[in-house]
């Protein structure tokens, strides 16, 4: 895999992807996700005040559309600035490191100033206090069981810190004890039912340490073609009965990622992607069934939009 972390890399996969997006096309997108920014420069959800995790989303949806510019990075980094790693969760963590990485790069300034190798030591030393004994992450320090998607993350944030995560092994075979018999991958390990997002997550972990194999590959190809939609997209698991953006993002991003075809009818899903969950005035809805758009949403959709442009398509 690429020397660049992860979440980065993915980020450029995917601006590479939208390189001929409409000009008033983007631009509707990227107004639709400013009207989320507050005046402390985060972001909203479809409620409530400025918040770490779709303040992400922001950024990275802003970054694919070539609108994360010096202006708006400064004003996000005021809003990161705000916060103090020791308080987040892993998630939120993720989110505050990916954003303060790329408003960095967009000139808003060091959100991580010169003690970084003190500041890295203190992230992982309270990742490592979540760990468990059958390898994985929970999601707190009270977790009884590793969670996939936890166990994902924290990855994640050792990557963005140029750490190396200990004991990667054990995390492959947690990784490994979390897949079931429909080919797939569950969130914890009390559950029978493969999900869509589990399994793209536990894809990036094998393929990360280098223990991606033909019999996973061949595994999750048959878990794919299980939930995939007649409305061109992918369901959350096989009891979900209709397609959602962010399965359909993760689903076709899991394909690409261990190379095989799409798994979709390609011009289903572009049709599910711009008349089902894309809306004119900009921005992206979780589903058909919804009817408001929000900027975690329209992250997916573009991304879904970028694959379906991209080489693999």
């Amino acid at each position: 895999m690429s020397d660049t972390p992860y979440l980065l890399n993915l980020t450029q996969r995917l601006a590479t992807g939208l390189t001929d997006l409409e000009p008033d096309r983007r631009q509707r997108h990227v107004d639709f996700v400013l009207t989320f920014q507050t005046e402390d420069g985060g972001f909203t959800g479809r409620e409530g005040d400025s918040d770490i995790y779709y303040t992400s989303f922001a950024v990275r949806t802003l970054a694919l559309l070539g609108s994360l510019d010096e202006p708006h990075a400064s004003r996000i980094a005021a809003f990161l600035r705000t916060y103090r790693h020791e308080k987040l969760s892993v998630v939120d963590l993720v989110s505050w490191l990916y954003s303060a990485v790329a408003v960095q790069a967009a000139g808003g300034g060091d959100l991580l100033g010169d003690d970084i190798d003190v500041f890295a030591d203190g992230v992982t030393e309270s990742l490592e206090t979540t760990r468990l004994p059958d390898g994985g992450y929970a999601r707190s320090t009270e977790g009884a069981s590793g969670s996939t998607y936890h166990s994902f993350m924290v990855a994640l944030t050792y990557e963005l810190l140029g750490r190396s995560l200990p004991k990667p092994n054990a995390l492959v075979q947690f990784i490994y004890d979390r897949q079931r018999e429909d080919g797939g991958f569950v969130e914890i390990g009390p559950m029978r039912r493969s999900g869509t997002n589990p399994t793209a997550a536990a894809v990036v972990l094998l393929n990360m340490f280098g223990h991606m194999d033909d019999e996973v590959r061949t595994d999750v190809i048959g878990f794919l073609n299980e939930v995939k939609s007649s409305e061109g997209g992918f369901q959350a698991n096989t009891r979900i009965p209709f397609a959602d953006g962010l399965s359909t993002f993760t689903g076709l991003l899991t394909a690409t990622d261990i190379g095989t075809d799409p798994v979709l009818d390609l011009a289903k899903a572009r049709r599910y992607t711009t008349e089902c969950i894309e809306m004119p005035t900009g921005g992206f809805k979780a589903a058909s069934w919804d009817d408001t758009a929000d900027v975690e949403y329209t992250f997916y959709g573009l991304g879904l939009m970028a694959l379906l442009n991209g080489p693999a398509s």
